[in-house]
């Protein structure tokens, strides 16, 4: 008898700009993943995380209503089956990658980042591993 194969990993892409998240999703549905929602600021990130129960977050930084970091806060905070946080952006401050971290980030992207490294962010992160991208450390 053959197990049936793994369900893919569930990612939940939080991104104000929407031509950026339908790039991610696309990205994403090719590399095997499913795309469990799409949130255009961190409040609605936060409550989709809390509703869908993804594996893994894609979090912008700069976003209205409440940025990345609060979001990647509240996400990190809301439990020990809390998805895994993987921070994207356009910005390689040190300022926000050592908030990233401190907010429980398990990774950092920049947006200009190969997909192939996408893929990779976020298996490492859904594995509870950490990731930093090479131009940031």
């Amino acid at each position: 008898m053959t197990s049936a194969p793994p369900a893919p990993l569930r990612v939940l892409v939080a991104d104000d700009q929407e031509l950026v998240r339908a790039g991610f999703c696309v990205i994403l549905e090719a590399a095997g993943f499913a795309v469990a929602g799409e949130a255009a600021d961190g409040a609605a990130a936060v409550a989709l995380a809390a509703s869908e129960r993804p594996d893994v977050v894609l979090m912008d930084v700069r976003m209205p209503v409440m940025d990345g970091l609060e979001a990647t806060r509240r996400i990190a905070a809301s439990g020990a089956d809390a998805p895994k946080v993987v921070i994207l952006t356009t910005f390689d401050l040190d300022d926000y990658v050592y908030e990233a971290l401190r907010a429980g980030a398990s990774g950092f992207l920049l947006k200009d980042a190969p997909r192939a490294d996408l893929a990779t962010a976020i298996r490492v992160a859904a594995a509870g591993d950490a990731l930093l991208a090479p131009s940031v450390t």
